[in-house]
């Protein structure tokens, strides 16, 4: 799992001046690698500078440590970030994605896009001759699990052969959860009650992808989805989008909480994650988040080594 220093360019060659519109768009072995690379910039072994190179930022969701952590990773690697917000840009009044599209890889080196639709994003990268990075859309997170499978590498080592149970809805975080887990051998369980699985296509994908003989199973009941595992994960119950849904989902997903009953079912050194913003005592009880085992601002400030490390390898800085 683990690359020695100089062999990490050379694992991730293939995704320079390439998109990241999902967490199988790296192979198990680049995506492993990006995970290296980002623990070694957290630790300060590794320094890269991309020289002056600009990241686009078009978020039409809101944000705040998605937006923050990439604003300071190009920062951290000699580069800046240009805020192209859709209310104070031509975005906002209707100019074609495909004009925008082409005219800002004429200006920036990639685009980090946060938005709703998964084919907006799959419009962007069509359309510009720069590397394209899924920031969220309602399909995936791929960023987000980077982040979240580092915290499990820091925490229990080698990533191979480990059990993430995730409860909640089976939604954008769950896709990617699966998606990264399997390239990067981990057995992912998904416990959501019936009708809030994840989408059966992303399942199938993910089991196809499985390393080391990972497991991605769904199952209806939290204690079965937790029992043994290194990391129980949870997030909101009705994301962004889904507020008119909040009551109904408050009542589908109430025995789903994330409490020290629950997490007294996985394994004794399991971690809590949550990918923020929390909503203490709905899906994670207060207890868990600010516990001994909550790795949950770990896991927060592992997004900015993470996409240091992504960046890096789409803008060729290696």
């Amino acid at each position: 799992m683990a690359f020695a220093a100089e062999g990490v360019a050379a694992s991730l060659g293939g995704l320079q001046g390439h998109d990241y519109l999902s967490s199988a768009d790296g192979s198990a072995a680049e995506t492993a690698a990006l995970l290296t690379l980002a623990a070694q910039l957290k630790s300060g072994d590794r320094r890269i500078d991309l020289g002056n190179r600009v990241l686009g930022l078009i978020f039409t969701k809101a944000s705040t440590r998605t937006r923050v952590s990439f604003q300071v990773a190009m920062a951290r690697l000699g580069g800046q970030t240009v805020d192209l917000n859709p209310t104070v840009t031509q975005l906002g009044r209707g100019e074609p994605l495909q004009d925008t599209a082409r005219v800002l890889s004429r200006y920036c080196d990639a685009l980090a896009i946060r938005t709703f639709a998964q084919q907006e994003l799959v419009d962007y990268a069509h359309w510009s001759s720069i590397p394209v990075i899924n920031a969220l859309t309602d399909l995936e997170h791929p960023c987000q699990a980077l982040a979240d499978f580092l915290t499990m590498l820091e925490v229990h080592g080698d990533l191979p052969g480990q059990t993430l149970a995730y409860i909640g809805d089976g939604n954008n975080v769950a896709h990617s959860l699966m998606l990264c887990g399997a390239l990067l051998g981990v057995n992912v369980r998904i416990g959501c009650p019936e009708g809030f699985e994840p989408l059966s296509g992303v399942l199938d994908q993910a089991r196809s992808l499985a390393q080391h003989g990972a497991s991605i199973d769904i199952c209806t009941d939290p204690v079965k989805a937790v029992a043994g595992a290194q990391a129980v994960y949870t997030d909101v119950w009705a994301s962004m989008g889904q507020e008119d849904e909040q009551a109904e989902r408050e009542a589908a997903f109430a025995s789903f909480c994330v409490d020290q009953a629950l997490m007294d079912h996985a394994a004794k050194d399991a971690i809590a994650l949550h990918c923020l913003p929390a909503h203490r005592g709905e899906e994670i009880t207060a207890e868990v988040l600010e516990g001994a085992s909550s790795r949950i601002f770990d896991q927060a400030e592992n997004r900015l080594h993470a996409q240091q490390a992504l960046l890096a390898a789409l803008m060729g800085g290696l």
